[in-house]
């Protein structure tokens, strides 16, 4: 795969400061207190619905890289000894540390994914959900993460797809929103962000209710654009909205290109979910 380098003042770093800018804003903005816990949890089962808890030791430690506002966090943290959460926006963190504050088994490091404060074979589990499609190289950000694990431990990643199992009018489809994408995602913050909200009230939640209806109805939505968010609150739409097109920096691949680079750092038993969002990998380090 192509390596694409960004120069940002530190040669060959994989980290690209614009993204990490916009993140930092979003997660100011959206730090998820608009957002039911029932509805968090809902993401968080899907997000981890292929992630084996039950392979976890005891005492077991574990990262998040690119934790944003805190919001899987919090959910892991319960769930395990302790978790390390990652980013390398000093505000994505102070949003973080808020929502985590009662999590006194949760640390916090500010660092990219090729600076990660941590030993080598010394984490007992690891992920990052959304992330790592937002940084110069993607294979080499997964390689940094295997890196963290022990032996046999798990990592799980979330990466945006390329619609490889989507039909062609659908991938028409977001090739036009990717053309709209590169241009708001240029803009100054504020009108970016009243532009995201237009798109999140006139295209997120008609499409979304529209698909509940007809979901009601006894239809299949699977192949509505933007079904996912049918059940979702208005505040998590203007959120991916914002997420999706204020970022410069967007990466998409099928299936197979995952699973390549997750068996090239070093991971085994790679097992996918089939349900969206698309696609959540889990491996296991060799």
């Amino acid at each position: 795969m192509a390596r694409n380098l960004w120069v940002i003042g530190v040669s060959d770093r994989n980290i690209d400061t614009a993204a990490v800018e916009d993140f930092g804003s979003e997660w100011e903005k959206f730090d998820q207190s608009g957002v039911s816990e029932a509805e968090l949890r809902r993401q968080f089962d899907r997000y981890f619905a292929v992630f084996p808890w039950e392979s976890l030791p005891p005492q077991a430690r574990g990262f998040d890289l690119g934790c944003g506002s805190g919001r899987w966090a919090n959910f892991a943290a319960a769930r395990i000894h302790e978790l390390i959460c990652i980013d390398p926006s000093e505000r994505a963190l102070a949003v973080a540390r808020r929502n985590l504050r009662e999590r006194s088994n949760v640390a916090f490091h500010c660092a990219s994914v090729d600076a990660m404060p941590l030993g080598e074979e010394s984490m007992d589990f690891g992920y990052s959900l959304g992330v790592l499609h937002h940084v110069p190289d993607t294979a080499a950000g997964i390689c940094s993460c295997v890196r963290l694990l022990k032996k046999g431990a798990p990592f799980l990643v979330y990466l945006y797809y390329r619609f490889d199992n989507r039909s062609r009018w659908f991938r028409l489809l977001w090739t036009v929103s990717d053309v709209a994408r590169r241009g708001i995602s240029r803009l100054p913050g504020f009108a970016k962000r009243r532009v995201c909200d237009v798109i999140a009230m006139f295209v997120y939640w008609p499409l979304a209710r529209f698909a509940r209806l007809l979901e009601k109805a006894g239809v299949n939505v699977s192949s509505v654009p933007l079904s996912q968010y049918r059940a979702m609150s208005f505040y998590t739409m203007r959120t991916d909205s914002l997420d999706r097109f204020g970022t410069r920096l967007e990466q998409r691949f099928t299936r197979a290109q995952i699973k390549q680079m997750m068996t090239q750092a070093g991971l085994t038993d790679i097992q996918f979910s089939d349900d969206e969002p698309y696609w959540c990998a889990v491996g296991f380090k060799t």
